[in-house]
């Protein structure tokens, strides 16, 4: 279980929210500049709040009252807008890169799972600039959870997307959920993408939850697809 209980002044208000989750998909929706990846940024150790507390199966992540945990040791896996691909690495180095390693050094038989289950491994050799959007997508995927992450947290991911791959890559993101079973955090703008992929919504404003919205239309076909 995530339990997220913070505060934290920023230029216009203050970001003041709590929520608890299950492994489950949870969505954040808002206007921009309401908080969002700030709450995200929270989690994954790259900012610090100002007080409150975010805690993961028990691990602390963040207490006011005592030394917050490094990044490194949260165990997350946090897909970028932009995908932050390393562009001097080959697509098989970026999804290696953190990825856990056998005890005789070789690769994580997870890798070849993940290359299988995303369709990547004709992708191996290039770089990121001879890849599309989608699978550069892809690529960041694998990528996220080759480090076998305890949580996902995905910042927009798919904006930048044509409508046919963005279906696409929301139905291999809930057959991932599906197998993972670890939480999602997926923050998007797109009121339909909100729909068919977060067990719960969370509608953001200025830094405060206005209301709490748990899904009940939820398209499962995908999980079957």
């Amino acid at each position: 279980m995530l339990e997220v209980q913070i505060q934290k002044k920023l230029d216009h208000f203050l970001l003041d929210i709590e929520w608890k989750m299950d492994d489950e998909i949870l969505v954040l929706f808002g206007p921009s500049g309401s908080g969002k990846t700030t709450i995200l940024n929270s989690i994954a150790g790259l900012t610090n709040p100002d007080s409150g507390s975010i805690q993961l199966n028990n691990l602390s992540f963040f207490n006011t009252d005592r030394e917050s945990l490094p990044p490194q040791k949260r165990k997350i896996g946090y897909l970028f807008q932009d995908y932050a691909l390393f562009p001097h690495m080959t697509v098989e180095k970026n999804i290696a890169y953190g990825a856990k390693k056998q005890k005789n050094g070789s690769p994580s038989p997870l890798i070849e799972q993940l290359l299988s289950i995303l369709g990547i491994k004709h992708l191996l050799k290039k770089y990121p600039h001879q890849i599309s959007g989608g699978e550069k997508q892809r690529v960041a995927l694998a990528r996220a959870f080759a480090t076998e992450p305890s949580i996902l947290l995905l910042d927009e991911p798919l904006s930048a997307l044509d409508q046919d791959t963005r279906i696409e890559c929301q139905n291999e993101l809930l057959r991932l959920h599906v197998m993972w079973r670890i939480p999602f955090i997926i923050v998007t703008h797109d009121m339909n993408e909100a729909k068919k992929l977060g067990d719960t919504i969370l509608f953001l404003e200025k830094g405060k939850v206005i209301k709490t919205v748990n899904n009940p239309d939820k398209k499962f076909s995908a999980y079957h697809s």
